[in-house]
């Protein structure tokens, strides 16, 4: 268990970590009955900044919308650390059944706390995955600096410098695999690249690595969410033995594609940038277009989500205000970012960074994305018109994941396992071959 110990307590056993498991529950109970006050009571100072009694109130909405309602919770468990302990609830809603794992300092404060799956699905490699063509090894990004990441090297059998990709994940805490319920797209990506003979780089985010410290930060931007530590991995390879320094591509997901263009602008030896599922619109305005597109799934508008649009409608005119600073309340905000944030991507426009670009891009795109669209493909297109070095494809079949799927697609779509199409894997493979 890698140095922790894992208990499973019966009833009538002794539980080392009762407090904590009161305290849990206490949080939970507290959380149902909309006493949000008394659910913080536990949370260290950090917490309190961070998921404070009206954050916690709208995260807790942002749960039940997805999930339904709580029917049961029908376990509990203990899991002693050496930095933190934890409790984990099973919880039994509507859709699904998670586990609420809920974090302990050795002062049995709270200092976090989030839903996972109640059991980790074994991970199925697909079937374009040659595990013998290539190994593993494991490595530090930015070893020396505040923000060390774990992260893991895929590097194919043979002799020779190989070319590698850096992958950059998404909005939000993603491990390195890019892990969103039984999906895990990068390690797709990654196998079905090493199996075609390309190294790729994969690494934590430093929002889940670091999670509590990064969300302490007052201002921040892409460069302290992605760029900095895209180079970072950039400088690790290339004094690599097995990575030719000169082939080195990144290839940014979603919000990773979006700040993939000033990681080519800082890093101007990069052999190439590949774009998946970026967007080419201003950012508030994409978020915005994703609220009435889930709203629009349930039929006819509630009256709450009705003001919640009328909400986010204001939020975001309050990015496109001239007036905005970066002291501006995130209560007045999209998704309680911070101003300085909104700030930054005002003054960032990837399109154009992108088109001043000195290396190749490829650019790819879901036609079933509902996040990214592809009105978001045509800006590329027509903002990189007059370059005859960029690539565009996309896959009518595919959704935000590049992954298959029939029909209008669901959030519910992210649940249901799968994997990174082929023909994908296969597409950037042979462009990357071409560098």
């Amino acid at each position: 268990m890698t140095g922790l110990f894992l208990s499973f307590m019966s009833a009538g056993q002794a539980d080392p970590l009762q407090d904590q498991r009161d305290a849990a529950t206490a949080m939970l109970e507290a959380i149902l009955k909309s006493d949000f006050e008394a659910a913080a009571k536990r949370y260290d100072e950090t917490m309190l900044k961070v998921l404070g009694p009206e954050k916690l109130k709208q995260t807790w909405q942002q749960v039940t919308d997805r999930l339904g309602t709580l029917k049961k919770r029908t376990g509990i468990r203990t899991e002693a650390g050496p930095k933190n302990d934890f409790v984990f609830i099973t919880c039994e809603f509507e859709k699904q059944t998670l586990d609420l794992k809920v974090a302990f300092d050795k002062e049995k404060r709270i200092v976090g706390f989030r839903f996972i799956p109640t059991h980790t699905p074994e991970f199925a490699p697909p079937s374009y995955a040659k595990r013998d063509a290539f190994r593993e090894e494991e490595v530090v990004v930015g070893k020396d600096t505040e923000w060390p990441l774990p992260g893991t090297l895929a590097i194919p059998k043979g002799e020779g410098k190989f070319a590698c990709v850096i992958l950059l994940h998404g909005s939000g805490p993603h491990d390195r695999d890019e892990t969103i319920g039984p999906n895990k797209p990068f390690r797709d990506i990654a196998w079905g690249l090493a199996s075609q003979g390309i190294a790729v780089l994969r690494f934590e985010k430093r929002t889940k690595e670091h999670g509590i410290k990064f969300a302490a930060l007052k201002r921040f931007s892409y460069q302290e969410e992605v760029i900095d530590d895209a180079r970072a991995a950039a400088a690790l390879l290339r004094t690599h033995p097995a990575i030719d320094p000169k082939r080195i591509i990144v290839a940014g997901h979603s919000l990773g594609a979006a700040a993939a263009p000033r990681v080519g602008e800082q890093e101007p030896g990069l052999a190439g940038v590949i774009l998946l599922a970026g967007n080419s619109r201003p950012l508030e305005d994409i978020v915005l277009e994703q609220y009435q597109y889930i709203f629009s799934l349930k039929g006819e508008l509630s009256d709450d989500n009705r003001q919640e649009l009328e909400k986010i409608k204001k939020q975001v005119a309050r990015v496109k205000d001239p007036q905005l600073t970066a002291d501006v309340a995130v209560s007045e905000l999209p998704l309680k970012i911070p101003g300085g944030y909104w700030l930054y991507l005002r003054n960032y426009d990837n399109v154009a960074t992108a088109a001043k670009l000195k290396m190749p891009l490829l650019i790819l795109q879901g036609e079933r994305d509902y996040q990214v669209t592809m009105d978001d493909l045509n800006g590329w297109k027509k903002g990189l018109a007059s370059r005859s070095d960029v690539t565009f494809k996309s896959y009518p079949a595919l959704n935000h994941l590049f992954m298959e799927g029939m029909g209008k697609a669901r959030p519910a779509e992210y649940d249901k396992p799968g994997h990174v199409a082929k023909e994908v894997i296969d597409d950037i493979a042979t462009w990357v071959k071409a560098r």
